[in-house]
């Protein structure tokens, strides 16, 4: 009986040891400071991208086509006049499309549609690291409509080249940027900094620099802009001490 009583003297006292060394533990696994860490750079976009389609509007096929291989030509000399090496300009297929007008009878009713002719389209594509060249090509090229050259053109896009180097830079700035907020909250509060529990990367962000533009949560990619702003956080965990 006494040995009975005994063992269950053992067992409690363990129970309590052990449930100590639960809440000891509980206690200081949540003694943390989590703090989040800012890296921002401008940078200048290294490439340029820009495109424009010629147009050509016919009764028949073989009349478009010539049309559109005569616009062609002048693209061609209008881009090699101004320095831009041929290689740097890829000339996509030609679209061709029927045209109709809508037909109606005295009633306004539809009465059904008429062919007028086609319509051939074909888009070219300017890819280069002379940003500032075809920047100037792209705001001039809109001359060639004097010359009866049937030609849409759209903005350029701009892109870097080094956007990696560009985002491990913005990680370790972060990453530096969280550890110092973590110091002064740990000294402020009398405690030391420990090693990292936890770390998480924000969405990497890039902007036009001196715009309003809003941070997406699936992450800002903008190529309207020049000249750019990245944008990234860390969220980090620290133990204290």
């Amino acid at each position: 009986m006494k040995s009975k009583y005994l063992i269950l003297g053992v067992t409690a006292i363990i129970c309590v040891v052990l449930l100590g060394r639960y809440y000891t533990y509980k206690y200081r696994a949540q003694e943390t400071v989590t703090v989040t860490g800012l890296g921002e750079t401008e940078f200048t976009s290294d490439l340029i991208v820009w495109s424009g389609v010629l147009t050509a509007e016919a009764e028949n096929v073989a009349r478009g086509y010539a049309e559109i291989e005569a616009g062609k030509a002048k693209v061609q000399k209008f881009l090699a006049e101004r320095g831009l090496p041929a290689e740097a300009v890829v000339f996509e297929f030609v679209n061709v499309e029927k045209q109709y007008t809508a037909i109606y009878n005295a009633n306004g009713n539809w009465a059904g549609q008429r062919f007028t002719g086609y319509l051939l389209r074909q888009r070219f594509t300017v890819e280069s690291n002379e940003v500032e060249k075809v920047e100037a090509i792209s705001r001039e090229i809109s001359s060639l409509m004097a010359q009866g050259v049937g030609i849409e053109v759209m903005a350029p896009d701009y892109y870097y080249t080094k956007l990696d180097d560009v985002k491990m830079g913005l990680i370790e700035t972060a990453s530096a940027d969280a550890r110092t907020r973590a110091e002064k909250i740990a000294r402020n509060a009398g405690a030391k900094l420990g090693r990292v529990a936890s770390a998480r990367m924000g969405v990497f962000q890039i902007t036009g620099a001196n715009t309003n533009e809003e941070f997406s949560a699936g992450g800002s990619f903008n190529t309207s802009s020049r000249q750019k702003k990245a944008r990234i956080t860390m969220r980090l965990e620290y133990r204290v001490k």
